[in-house]
């Protein structure tokens, strides 16, 4: 995948840093949502989504919403488009330091993308569906293999903060893991130094 000079980019909202909702609300309603209204997505809602994920917390714009080792950040988050206010259907890049989107694909991927995991069909009523990639040697470059176990440590931060996040917005997620990473990496047109670690997609309910 490379991205175009021309590719279309998304200026996110400020994300909100303060909530009616407390963590230990959060904490005791979370649940693994499997069925979606069709609601649209407002784009503040996917703007603090994608915060909550990987968002820039400081002002040298140095550390994230979520830990990493070394702070080297080898998470990316791809944004598949279904139904959000102001976003066409199709792939995007969350880029941090931006608080931006960028598109990488122009096609509507997630029925495709449902059968790469496992055929999971009714991932196709969700208005989005994040997908969690990591490059590995950011981290093994530093770490050696023991690199590898704390990117996965990583994303299960970065997914536990978007699930978290999901009942602060009264939408519903769950973590998939079951899926052909092969598959997965065909449909997004991942570079090959991105594996796809984790789906998750996001919706009314």
């Amino acid at each position: 995948m490379s991205l175009e000079p021309t590719a279309r980019v998304i200026k996110l909202p400020k994300p909100r840093y303060h909530s009616d909702t407390a963590l230990e609300t959060t904490l005791l309603k979370r649940r693994s949502i499997r069925e979606y209204k069709n609601h649209v997505l407002t784009i503040s809602d996917v703007s603090q989504l994608l915060w909550a994920a990987q968002g820039i917390n400081d002002k040298k714009n140095k550390y994230r919403t979520t830990p990493s080792a070394g702070a080297l950040y080898p998470l990316e988050i791809y944004v598949l488009n279904g139904n959000s206010e102001g976003i066409d259907k199709g792939i995007y890049k969350f880029r941090p330091f931006y608080h931006d989107l960028i598109q990488t694909g122009v096609q509507d991927v997630i029925r495709e993308l449902s059968q790469a995991a496992l055929y999971q069909e009714w991932m196709v009523n969700a208005a989005m569906v994040l997908v969690i990639t990591a490059d590995y040697q950011r981290t093994t470059k530093w770490y050696g293999q023991r690199g590898r176990q704390y990117v996965l440590m990583e994303a299960g931060h970065a997914a536990q903060n978007i699930h978290l996040q999901c009942v602060a917005l009264d939408l519903g997620t769950v973590v998939i893991g079951a899926f052909d990473d092969d598959l997965v990496s065909g449909c997004l047109d991942l570079p090959d130094n991105e594996d796809p670690v984790c789906i998750m997609p996001v919706g009314k309910y």
